[in-house]
């Protein structure tokens, strides 16, 4: 199948990798496409001798383990270093992490839930507590509680004591505490800006939505081969692969409005439409309800408490849970985890599904949010409605307001002036507008498991013969419960990199592996890591 190519007389130039999202799983994915020694391939004791051999070559005499000779060549690690051209497309804005950003700046986050070794640098594990140390900023790290030590119950320690095992819950060492901290949405973001200067990303993001995507031969365009079509709200755009790093839409109970309602992702600045705002400010009673069972309920009613609502009324079907992450404590883990093997040994789908789902266990907020929102519980300002579910919303346009059917039902609840849907996003790729041509030609994601998890490669690609590449939440089936989180940006980051390497024939990474002299007869155990840092550019 030949596809049209543009009319312009310039033709348009040929990208290597079109990335759809300049998100945190976007941004993983260009980071490691331009990183030549990422942290997952060596050692952490290899991996500390490459990066101290590149700063001080040329600041020390560095022998040569076989010739015994000294080179005084520098070598900036991976600085600008673009082995692949890539554009990225993201309808929020032109820069990285924009709605990201957005999404913080609105609901007043101030820490994010992941622990410090969930990034998107691929350079090293601990390189976002190497930044903040490094910065002088540690007082914005915060210890994530009820993780390591100090917090165990006397029970449990009795238990230990005793010698009795437990049926749940996860050992984490002691000397893994410095990592069980959570930075401030500050640095994260300043973190981010550092990996994009370091690698030359900053002129890559374009603002602009991808419609169509298509591939095929171009008509009367020299290429090798097929290629996508990328068809935007700016023109066309052509790559040789593609790599989908998209969010998930917003679930919806019932049909917008936003007079009257909004999920939480659309809330702006304001929070509140204007007639809302005029009731607080005239001192009326106003009644807000928020539906959700996940942090970002909480952090929306404790906004909406700050914005001067009279009583905020929060509704979960199912109780409250309190931990510290959303998904299990023995599913994260820095390096070894028992879960995760079990995960992907597992080659039925339903059966990872199940596990994915047993991990999550529904929506659940942080002990630092439980805190929060017992104290507006008990100052009268919130209403906490579990087990509850609204049925029915009917709306009044002569009063603005919003009248909510419950079960059980609640006959003392009065109307709302406003709702807000905490209940998450539906990520579906087969119902991605943008991936219709390739749907009707290539007949993939035609069975897409429950929650609209497709079955991808083990690389996160549609086909083995279609270079279109999944990440993020819509790859849960291949990364496991984490995907849609900062673990699955760069898990799924190293799949996509590898695979994009062996379509491209480019896996630079692979052909210095294969030079790499690792037997034990070397005289060096770091002869490789070394030569390699006394390269120059």
């Amino acid at each position: 199948m030949n596809l049209p190519r543009d009319t312009l007389d310039d033709p348009p130039p040929i990208h290597d990798v079109a990335i759809v999202g300049a998100g945190p799983c976007g941004l993983a994915v260009a980071a490691r496409l331009c990183e030549r020694v990422p942290s997952a391939l060596f050692t952490e004791s290899e991996l500390r001798r490459y990066h101290w051999l590149a700063r001080h070559v040329g600041a020390t005499n560095i022998l040569n383990g076989r010739r015994r000779q000294g080179t005084t060549k520098r070598k900036t690690p991976n600085r600008g270093h673009h082995p692949y051209s890539m554009r990225v497309f993201d309808s929020s804005g032109d820069e990285w992490i924009t709605r990201w950003r957005r999404n913080f700046e609105v609901l007043r986050i101030s820490h994010l839930r992941s622990p410090l070794f969930f990034h998107v640098d691929p350079w090293e594990r601990d390189a976002l507590l190497g930044f903040a140390y490094e910065a002088g900023r540690e007082g914005e790290l915060r210890e994530i509680s009820g993780v390591v030590g100090k917090e165990v119950s006397k029970h449990r320690r009795k238990m230990r004591r005793d010698g009795k095992r437990e049926s749940s819950g996860e050992e984490i060492n002691e000397r893994q505490r410095k990592d069980y901290f959570t930075p401030s949405a500050a640095l994260f973001e300043d973190h981010c800006r550092a990996v994009v200067e370091r690698y030359g990303l900053a002129d890559v993001v374009e603002r602009a939505e991808v419609r169509i995507i298509s591939y095929g031969a171009i008509d009367g365009l020299e290429a090798e081969g097929d290629l996508f079509t990328l068809q935007t709200s700016n023109g066309r755009c052509y790559a040789r692969t593609v790599v989908l790093a998209v969010g998930a839409q917003p679930a919806m109970p019932f049909s917008p409005d936003p007079e009257y309602c909004c999920h939480s992702s659309q809330l702006g600045d304001n929070l509140f439409p204007a007639r809302v705002r005029q009731r607080i400010e005239r001192r009326e009673e106003t009644n807000v309800a928020v539906v959700g069972g996940g942090l970002t309920s909480a952090q929306v009613v404790d906004l909406a408490v700050s914005r001067g609502a009279s009583k905020v009324w929060l509704f979960m079907r199912g109780p409250l849970k309190v931990k510290p992450f959303d998904v299990d404590l023995p599913w994260i883990g820095k390096y070894k985890n028992l879960h995760k093997s079990v995960f992907w040994t597992s080659d039925d789908p339903s059966e990872r599904r199940e596990m994915i789902a047993v991990a999550r266990n529904g929506g659940s907020i942080t002990p630092t949010y439980a805190k929060i929102l017992r104290h507006h519980l008990d100052g009268g300002h919130v209403v906490l409605c579990t087990h509850t579910t609204i049925v029915e919303t009917d709306r009044d346009t002569a009063s603005g307001r919003c009248c909510l059917t419950t079960n059980p039902p609640i006959p003392s609840l009065p109307p709302m002036d406003f709702v807000v849907y905490c209940t998450g996003s539906v990520a579906d790729v087969a119902q991605l507008p943008c991936l219709q041509p390739l749907r009707e030609r290539f007949h993939v994601m035609e069975e897409t498991e429950a929650g609209g998890f497709a079955q991808l490669t083990d690389e996160l690609a549609l086909g083995k013969d279609l270079p279109c590449f999944v990440t993020g939440r819509l790859a849960a089936l291949q990364l496991g419960p984490g995907a849609g989180n900062l673990e699955g940006a760069r898990e799924g980051a190293e799949r996509v990199a590898w695979g994009i390497g062996d379509w491209l024939g480019r896996r630079d990474v692979g052909e210095r592996l294969d030079r790499f002299d690792l037997e034990l007869e070397s005289d060096n155990l770091y002869q490789h890591l070394r030569d390699e840092a006394a390269v120059e550019v």
